[in-house]
């Protein structure tokens, strides 16, 4: 979710904020602290920042500050909050109040994240379905994914402008969160992972260019960013995005991440998707009988679920 002031720039500004280290939410997750600013990360050099030289120059931005929701269970969004030149340097009460904010904030979005699978409990504010706004005019789609067809491709220029796509494109983007004008038709999901393939092609980052999205229902998709063609080339192969439906080890992950899951409970998730039953699970493990249902017990309490089976169904997307 983001309020973008210069949307026709919003390709440019991902790539940009992927294809730096000054604020990037990997480089807050491996040095600390989760809250910073432009202007501290570059000791006042901004123009450190491959986003402040190429493109908030250009709209007099004074200072950012970054902000990373992250705890010991994944990394659940970031925040960026740009400051142009008439309203100077971010100040370190701002940092310190924002830091604040982020302790309060990052269990709520971890939570909210379960709530996608189907899972019960109280979060802050209510998970509301995806709305199209006023300026979507892609076609929607209402039905299951394993209706859909099985993948959809779409290729992109190392602009990240779209060159082509597969039939059943449309159909999957209209599960996706509808982008600001004029990338209404291409959900930033697409450009994110578009945007990571390249900054992992440039040694800034080595995480693989994918993700994991959350679309209705408690149906996940996962797209995937590769080149077309081998390296080499004369001409640049273009990037290919793959959208499909998430494969159930892909969910059990971040089902069990959002959930807060201790790694034993996450051993126990693993086995019962594998289809071992108590006994084995405990031979397994090295541990009781009664250990291995105690620890079942406080999942199903945290998921709201009486049974293995439901809730596997929840976490691996097999229910009905």
């Amino acid at each position: 979710m983001a309020r973008i002031p210069y949307p026709e720039d919003l390709p440019l500004l991902i790539r940009l904020k992927y294809q730096t280290t000054v604020g990037r939410w990997t480089t807050l997750a491996a040095r600390g602290p989760q809250v910073t600013t432009l202007l501290s990360e570059t000791g006042g050099n901004p123009s450190q920042s491959l986003v402040w030289e190429s493109l908030m120059k250009r709209y007099e931005v004074s200072d950012v500050l970054y902000a990373g929701f992250a705890d010991k269970y994944g990394y659940w969004g970031w925040l960026d909050l740009w400051r142009t030149a008439d309203q100077g340097a971010f100040t370190a009460e701002e940092v310190q109040f924002l830091a604040a904010v982020v302790l309060a904030v990052t269990p709520a979005l971890r939570r909210s994240v379960a709530r996608q699978f189907g899972i019960a409990g109280p979060i802050p504010w209510p998970v509301s379905p995806r709305i199209p706004s006023s300026t979507d005019d892609r076609p929607r789609t209402d039905r299951l994914i394993a209706d859909l067809p099985q993948q959809a491709i779409l290729t992109l220029d190392e602009d990240m402008a779209v060159l082509g796509k597969t039939a059943s494109v449309d159909e999957w983007l209209g599960l996706l969160q509808a982008g600001p004008r004029p990338f209404h038709t291409v959900p930033s999901e697409v450009l994110n992972v578009a945007a990571q393939l390249l900054a992992q092609e440039a040694g800034v980052d080595h995480h693989p260019a994918w993700s994991r999205v959350h679309l209705v229902s408690g149906q996940w998709a996962i797209l995937r960013a590769s080149r077309m063609g081998p390296a080499g080339l004369e001409a640049t192969p273009p990037l290919a995005i793959t959208i499909q439906a998430c494969p159930p080890e892909a969910r059990l992950d971040v089902f069990a991440r959002s959930l807060g899951l201790t790694p034993r409970q996450r051993e126990l998730l693993q086995l019962a998707s594998e289809g071992l039953d108590t006994a084995a699970m405990a031979t397994t493990l090295g541990i009781g009988i009664y250990t291995v249902q105690d620890q079942f017990k406080q999942i199903f309490d945290a998921c709201g679920v009486h049974s293995r089976a439901a809730l596997l169904a929840m976490a691996l997307g097999t229910a009905p």
